[in-house]
């Protein structure tokens, strides 16, 4: 696929493509509306964007079919992985005049989104996995990330001590790139969970500079491997996949985030915690459709809203992890999905 402000994926769902910016008031939806989907990357290998343009057609499909009448019309590009160029590409995009509403989904976005939102103030902008409150034409949405590393470091620990009760109590962190949702809420999240399996665990924490390089990736965890960390937890995009051939070839074990993803290397991967992002499209899309989306609001989503969770019931986890550590997590998700234990 070509980057950048190429269209390469362009889905019409309807005709008649609008040419002028017919911003709403209020969040109420133009009839007809014009929605683009920004991807801050590619859809292909990355879930949470797959997610997001899953949640975003389905909730498209199902607004269409009730109000035939008014059938908005869905744009979904692809801004490459270059994070220096996505601000120029959404000042392009609301400057064109053709979008009611601009959705993407990335942490960084609202430094970027605001000086776009002072220069073209009457564009609507719904982004998902970020926070960003008080400008009245963006609504964001942002998950509970240390609560979903939190999850993900406690299965981490289980699984390596049972492992090996030798060597140091170390599991591994690779990190795509250095942002402060992964400095300060997964990078201490993780940890937490660990240590509430034994506090004498620590996190060896690296940085690949890209979500991409599979070959260095992999390098990167064979050089934790060798440093004693026997459970991984890679947050690379789409360079995942290098960590995840490297555990394999050592024996060792990974855990994933944000999409099932048990069935990519089974026995292997023995853990994933996730993001209802799919959902969270979803829902948002249809209050925005709906004319119901409160532009202006920030909120925050985690375990006990259903929109952060871990996958206990696929039968390749089930059948990789021991019962007695299965029991353990499982209490551990109990008591979050009941709010009896909320991590701010």
């Amino acid at each position: 696929m070509k980057r950048g402000l190429v269209f390469l994926f362009l889905l019409m769902l309807v005709a008649g493509f609008s040419t002028g910016c017919r911003n709403q008031e209020g969040g109420r939806a133009a009839e007809g509306a014009t929605i683009v989907v920004f991807i801050p990357g590619v859809v292909a290998g990355s879930s949470i964007y797959e997610m997001l343009v899953e949640g975003a057609l389905r909730a498209v499909e199902d607004y269409t079919a009730s109000n035939p009448q008014n059938a908005p019309s869905l744009t979904i590009i692809e801004g490459g992985f270059n994070q220096a160029e996505w601000g120029n590409q959404i000042t392009t995009l609301a400057a064109s005049g053709n979008f009611d509403l601009i959705v993407s989904s990335n942490p960084s976005l609202p430094e970027i989104v605001s000086p776009i939102s002072a220069s073209f103030p009457n564009q609507k902008f719904l982004l998902l996995d970020a926070e960003y409150a008080g400008n009245p034409n963006v609504f964001t949405l942002l998950y509970n990330q240390r609560e979903k590393a939190f999850m993900a470091g406690h299965i981490a620990a289980l699984v390596s001590r049972e492992m090996s009760t030798e060597g140091p109590k170390r599991i591994g962190l690779l990190a795509g790139q250095e942002f402060p949702i992964m400095n300060y809420e997964i990078l201490p999240g993780l940890a937490e969970g660990a240590r509430l399996v034994d506090p004498d665990f620590t996190v060896d924490f690296r940085v690949l500079g890209n979500w991409f390089d599979a070959a260095r990736a992999g390098e990167l965890a064979a050089a934790m491997i060798r440093g004693g960390a026997n459970v991984i937890v890679p947050n690379a995009g789409g360079a995942n996949q290098g960590v995840i051939q490297a555990a394999f070839e050592a024996g060792v074990k990974v855990v994933l985030f944000d999409y099932n993803s048990y069935a990519v290397r089974p026995g292997t991967v023995i853990g994933n915690s996730i993001l209802r992002q799919d959902r969270a499209a979803y829902e948002k899309f249809m209050l925005y459709l709906e004319g119901n989306l409160p532009f202006g609001t920030a909120i925050i989503v985690g375990t006990a809203d259903g929109f952060v969770d871990f996958i206990e019931d696929d039968p390749l986890y089930i059948s990789s992890v021991s019962q007695a550590a299965r029991a353990r997590q499982a209490e551990l998700t109990a008591r979050m999905r009941a709010g009896q234990l909320r991590l701010d």
